[in-house]
């Protein structure tokens, strides 16, 4: 589930990312309309629970998939839950890259798409890393509250071993699976920035 939903929402996010740093005011592609439509839009799914976003997708994962329940069922909300997080947290990151840089790629004659693609990803990918990590995380803990309503993983042991059965014992093993596996996931993210620093 994280590894599809990571993958899908990061094939959104990530072009709405950059057509929100490039259509933005002062941006290459600087667009106000088309600026305007993309981060109200972001910003709405990103104020909704997962929870929420779960069951307001209901007949839309049916329609997709042929099923409401089970893995594939949750990887649909699990990518509309991922994408605007990651689109918000790539767009931060681009807009780190100093604007000195971009000033010189530009007055080399670079076009808008070669100074996303040979300067400002590059720039920003130990940061990207990090928001990557960040968003995989995110999505740990979503497929956790997904797995409580039938997606299967630990979320579903914790709820139907563990909450049903009035067994605490499983839910505090699934806590430390949860807490173990996503400092594996930060470990491994904080070590690819550092290398992608040269640090």
């Amino acid at each position: 589930m994280v590894f599809f939903s990571l993958i899908l929402g990061a094939l959104i996010g990530v072009p709405l990312a950059i057509c929100l740093v490039t259509t933005r005011p002062s941006g290459l592609l600087e667009n106000k309309r088309v600026y305007q439509i993309i981060n109200p839009i972001i910003n709405f799914v990103r104020s909704l629970p997962f929870i929420i976003l779960l069951f307001s997708l209901h007949s839309f994962t049916y329609f997709i998939v042929r099923t409401s329940i089970g893995t594939t069922a949750a990887i649909v909300p699990l990518t509309f839950y991922v994408a605007p997080y990651i689109a918000r947290l790539v767009e931060n990151s681009l807009l780190e890259v100093k604007s000195g840089i971009i000033e010189a790629a530009e007055s080399m004659g670079a076009t808008p798409v070669q100074i996303i693609w040979h300067f400002m990803l590059p720039e920003a990918f130990s940061s990207l890393i990090l928001t990557f990590t960040t968003a995989t995380i995110g999505l740990i803990g979503a497929t956790a509250m997904a797995g409580a309503i039938g997606a299967g993983g630990i979320g579903d042991v914790a709820y139907s071993q563990g909450y049903q059965r009035f067994d605490d014992t499983v839910i505090y093993i699934c806590v430390v699976i949860l807490v173990i596996a996503i400092q594996i996931v930060q470990s491994i993210g904080n070590y690819l920035a550092r290398k992608a620093r040269h640090e």
